[in-house]
């Protein structure tokens, strides 16, 4: 199988499109999946184009769809804060999508906060997309998460568990906050773990003194780490996307 493997496109559907049409996506002949590692909106202004994409690839089963930290805010925003503009959720865009996606408008979802719950709940995205996800998949030679395997962290240092493929609700939860190249640093995992979540600049700057992390000289290319991918463009900042294809 031939896998198309993204992170973190935060609703900027056109460079998705682009990436994935510059990759051969589109015009494979041969049998392939796309694998999107969390983080599908909040940010970009494209979050209807981007559901649309997402339902017709379900529908077509050439998606693979993992959950981002993200999804778990929209999920939040939906139904435990009942539509509240908490600073969290304006600042990690997700109000906005709820916005985009429900057709609200910021002051009728303000003076209706209920209302606008009650609208992002029957949203495709929290109706079918989200409860299609997976907190990980997994093939011969390769993992697919967000931020990481569930693992310890204390004090930013990292700690392998053999048995993260167990770990709870709450457990995947915290790892899809993690920084994978970080946390790859102390991993004994057999596979290449590949992740979204954090900028790929880090890796670059930090082991491999490559460039900095922001600035003119930033590298958001895919970082090839040992036993880690980590492909999150900072496609807020970049405008790009980056796609990369496995044969496993």
């Amino acid at each position: 199988m031939r896998y198309y493997v993204t992170a973190d496109v935060h609703g900027f559907y056109t460079p998705l499109y682009n990436a994935l049409a510059e990759a051969g996506f589109f015009t494979d002949p041969e049998p392939n999946k796309l694998i999107v590692l969390g983080d599908l909106f909040d940010r970009g202004a494209e979050a209807q184009k981007m559901q649309e994409f997402t339902l017709s690839m379900m529908e077509d089963n050439r998606v693979i769809l993992i959950k981002g930290n993200h999804e778990d805010l929209f999920v939040d925003l939906a139904t435990k804060d009942h539509g509240a503009a908490y600073s969290h959720h304006v600042s990690n865009g997700t109000y906005d999508t709820a916005l985009q996606l429900t057709g609200f408008s910021t002051s009728a979802a303000g003076r209706r906060p209920f209302g606008f719950a009650d609208a992002a709940r029957r949203t495709p995205f929290f109706k079918q997309i989200i409860p299609s996800m997976l907190d990980y998949y997994e093939t011969e030679h390769y993992i697919f998460v967000h931020g990481w395997i569930p693992c310890i962290c204390e004090n930013s240092e990292f700690s392998y568990i053999t048995e993260w493929r167990n770990a709870s609700k709450d457990e995947w939860e915290s790892a899809r906050w993690f920084n994978g190249m970080e946390a790859a640093q102390a991993c004994m995992e057999e596979k290449t773990v590949l992740c979204g979540h954090w900028h790929a600049s880090y890796g670059h700057f930090k082991f491999e003194h490559k460039g900095s992390e922001f600035g003119q000289d930033e590298d958001f290319s895919p970082y090839y780490g040992n036993r880690v991918i980590a492909l999150d463009a900072c496609t807020a900042l970049s405008r790009k996307v980056n796609v990369i294809v496995l044969e496993d």
